[in-house]
C-alpha cells in the first residue's frame, strides 16, 4: 500500500476506539473506522480493526494514512512564464494562486495541466511523479509566487530529486513580514512537523518530538517598512510552509498569510484597498547543478506586481 502519511501518537482518553482516535489524531471518525477497516491501525504496536474495541489513555497507536488514488492530468492550454527550459528540464515562474499538481478541490488548472500542454505529447514530463504529478520534484504553495523546476527527464528527475534531498539546492525567497525582527538577521532553527491541534497545520515542535523534522531558515532585513519589512530567506531545509511557520514563530508573520498569520492592524486598511490577499511570499532565486550538463545554474525572477505594490505603499 501507497502511504500518504503515517499519523503516530498516544491516546488522550480511554473509551471505545474509533471515538479516542479520531479524538487523538484529528481525523473523522468516519474516517478512522474506515482505516480500521482496511487494516492502517495499531494500536500497542499490534493490528487494531474493531471500532468498538475498548482502549485505554496513554495507549500509542499508529495510523498509515493510505495516499489517495490519482487520476492522470489533461493538457490544459494556460499560459506560462517560462525562465528556462531544455530538453531535460524547464524552470517555470509560477504565479501566485496556480496550483503545482492536481488534487482533491483542484482538480484541473494546476501547472501540471499548464506543462503537460506546453510540453507536448513529444516532449512531455518524467513519469516518475505519477500520473498526477509528472515531473514534481518539489512544490511551493499555491498563493506563493516564483521559481518551480519540473523534471522533462528520468535522469532530470533523479538528479534533482537527490539535490532536494541532500540539500544542496539554493533557494532564496522573498516576503514581507510584520514588523521589524531585531535583530535584523540571523537563522532559525527548529524542528516541524504536523500540529498537534489542527493536521491541516504545520508547527514548531519541541526537542522531544519525533515527529518534527530539522528545519533552518535564514534571514536578513533587505529593507524597513511601515509596520512590516522585506527580508530575505535563504533555505537550508525545505519543509512544507517553512517560511511562513519559521517567520510566524519568531513574531513576524507573513503579511497577508491566512492560517499562520497575523497582519498588523495599520496595514488591514491597506490590503483591503490593495486587494492584497495572499501570503507576501516569492520564489526569488534557485539555483542547482543541471542533472545532464554537470554545470551549476541559477535562475532570478523579479518580485510580482501586487508585492511590489505593497512594499512601494508601505515605503512611504
Amino acid at each position: 500500500m501507497d502511504s500518504g502519511e503515517i499519523i503516530t501518537g498516544t491516546l488522550r482518553s480511554s473509551g471505545r476506539l474509533d471515538k479516542v482516535l479520531a479524538e487523538a489524531s484529528g481525523l473523522s471518525r468516519e474516517r478512522v473506522k474506515a482505516l480500521l477497516a482496511a487494516g492502517c491501525v495499531k494500536l500497542g504496536g499490534a493490528p487494531a480493526a474493531s471500532p468498538s474495541a475498548k482502549a485505554a489513555k496513554g495507549e500509542e497507536y499508529a495510523i498509515d494514512v493510505p495516499a489517495p488514488s490519482a487520476a492522470a492530468a489533461l493538457p490544459q492550454a494556460i499560459d506560462l512564464d517560462i525562465v528556462f527550459e531544455d530538453s531535460d528540464l524547464v524552470v517555470v515562474n509560477k504565479p501566485a494562486g496556480m496550483v503545482v499538481h492536481p488534487a482533491a478541490g483542484n482538480p484541473d488548472g494546476t501547472l501540471v495541466n499548464a506543462l503537460l500542454h506546453h510540453c507536448g505529447e513529444g516532449g512531455g514530463l518524467s513519469g516518475i511523479g505519477g500520473v498526477a504529478r509528472p515531473g514534481i520534484v518539489h512544490r511551493i504553495d499555491k498563493d506563493t509566487s516564483g521559481l518551480l523546476v519540473v523534471a522533462k527527464s528520468a535522469r532530470a528527475h533523479e538528479g534533482l530529486a537527490a539535490q532536494f534531498a541532500d540539500h544542496s539546492i539554493t533557494r532564496t525567497y522573498r516576503a514581507i513580514c510584520g514588523g521589524h525582527p531585531m535583530p535584523a538577521a540571523g537563522t532559525i532553527e527548529t524542528l516541524i512537523g504536523r500540529s498537534d491541534r489542527n493536521r491541516k497545520k504545520m508547527a514548531v515542535l519541541d526537542d522531544a518530538s519525533s515527529r518534527g523534522k530539522r528545519a533552518v531558515t535564514h534571514f536578513s532585513t533587505v529593507q524597513r517598512l511601515s509596520h512590516c519589512a522585506l527580508i530575505e530567506c535563504r533555505l537550508e531545509t525545505g519543509r512544507t510552509h517553512q517560511v511562513r511557520v519559521h517567520l510566524a514563530s519568531i513574531g513576524h508573520s507573513l503579511i497577508g498569510d491566512p492560517v499562520y498569520g497575523r497582519t498588523p492592524a495599520p496595514l488591514r486598511a491597506l490590503l483591503k484597498e490593495t486587494g492584497f490577499a495572499r501570503q507576501a511570499l516569492h520564489a526569488a532565486t534557485l539555483g542547482f547543478v543541471h542533472p545532464a550538463t554537470g554545470e551549476r545554474v541559477a535562475f532570478h525572477a523579479e518580485i510580482p506586481a501586487d508585492m511590489q505594490e505593497l512594499i512601494e505603499e508601505t515605503a512611504r
